[in-house]
């Protein structure tokens, strides 16, 4: 599952599924209401983003669920996303933990102000992720990735960190790369569907 950026758009996640030139995977893009899954920073006063986050969150749940329901287990979903999006899923591991495939969270972090402490989550054990931002990023701070990658890591994940010098805010080929090399490790069996826009 890739899940947009702040004014994206499910089709922005189809670009980099596309990229990612995986077979025989199902992608699954949810879409935010007004393409907006919360309104303030995610570093700002949980209450700012309040009751939208907790919305966010629940649909997000939501659509794991039918995912288990139907008979697909955690252990082969992939969570992920993009800014916004990465933030999503970083909230939802938190909040919802499993242990699922993998987690690519490209240029996010966990959501909450300064000197937040999340719980760690020991199911997340061998669990692999990818997380990255840029030290010249404009929304996401390194300080904040690199406590998602220590949480991540206190939590038993196995989680891998590229922080670049200089980007612009969006997913290089080598981000693109390093999460194709991930999913083919934990790639579930062929799907019968390549990609799948839930309603």
């Amino acid at each position: 599952m890739l899940v947009h950026g702040r004014t994206q758009s499910p089709q922005d996640m189809r670009v980099h599924a596309e990229r990612l030139a995986l077979d025989n995977v199902t992608f699954l893009f949810p879409l935010a209401t007004g393409n907006t899954w919360y309104p303030g920073l995610f570093m700002a006063p949980i209450a700012d983003n309040e009751p939208a986050l907790s919305a966010a969150i629940g649909h997000y749940e939501a659509i794991v669920s039918d995912l288990i329901a139907k008979g697909t287990p955690a252990h082969r979903i992939v969570v992920g996303g993009f800014s916004q999006g990465a933030c999503l899923t970083s909230e939802f591991l938190a909040r919802h933990p499993r242990r699922y495939a993998a987690a690519i969270l490209w240029t996010g972090g966990l959501i909450g102000p300064a000197g937040t402490v999340w719980p760690l989550r020991p199911v997340l054990s061998g669990m692999p992720a990818y997380i990255t931002t840029a030290e010249n990023d404009p929304w996401v701070p390194t300080d904040r990735v690199r406590e998602t990658y220590d949480w991540l890591r206190q939590s038993g994940a196995r989680p891998e960190l590229d922080i670049f010098e200089d980007r612009e805010h969006g997913v290089l080929d080598v981000e693109i790369a390093a999460a194709r090399r991930m999913v083919e490790t934990v790639r579930p069996e062929a799907a019968d569907e390549r990609f799948v826009q839930p309603g």
